[in-house]
């Protein structure tokens, strides 16, 4: 049986309650309930599929992620899109951060096999969310000002189980 992985970081419940604020205002007034369904995190290496039988080899390769750096802080600062035509995203904005790409170089030399741009980002909006309502939401998030900083002290390996699930976590360097 497959199951699908991928893995995160994820902010503290207060600022996944602070953006679920924003999820709900795009489900309520632009049509837009998929985003609901996840919690607001970056995707440091996309979803994945694996047969179930082959989970330790993922939970070894994950283990063996370098996480040799100290944490730090990520600053979310304002929205920003994906003006894609057929998959439109609208989501809150991270600063950039040296520290963020060294955590995702890092995770990408254990999991490699798949090709994909890193853009750090946490969606607010996506799937269900058509052009049209995209390009009404975005004239009001374009401008929206939300900001706010949390510390990275982890990263999770989560497994897709009816909703994503942690099944491990790597601690940065402990100070």
């Amino acid at each position: 049986m497959k199951k699908m992985y991928f893995i995160a970081i994820y902010p503290p419940q207060e600022v996944i309650e602070e953006i679920k604020v924003f999820k709900k205002d795009l489900a309520l007034n632009y049509a837009n309930s998929k985003a609901l369904k996840n919690d607001a995190h970056i995707t440091l290496f996309p979803p994945f599929s694996r047969d179930l039988e082959l989970e330790s080899d993922i939970h070894t390769a994950f283990e063996k992620t370098d996480t040799d750096i100290l944490p730090f802080e990520i600053t979310l600062n304002g929205f920003g899109s994906f003006p894609n035509p057929k998959n439109p995203v609208i989501f809150v904005q991270p600063e950039i951060s040296e520290n963020l790409n060294l955590l995702q170089q890092k995770v990408k030399q254990h999991f490699n096999f798949i090709k994909y741009s890193f853009t750090p980002h946490m969606t607010v909006g996506y799937r269900d969310l058509s052009f049209e309502n995209y390009l009404k939401a975005w004239e009001v998030y374009k401008n929206k000002i939300y900001k706010t900083n949390f510390l990275v002290d982890k990263i999770l390996l989560l497994r897709y189980d009816g909703k994503w699930t942690p099944i491990a976590e790597k601690p940065l360097k402990e100070i």
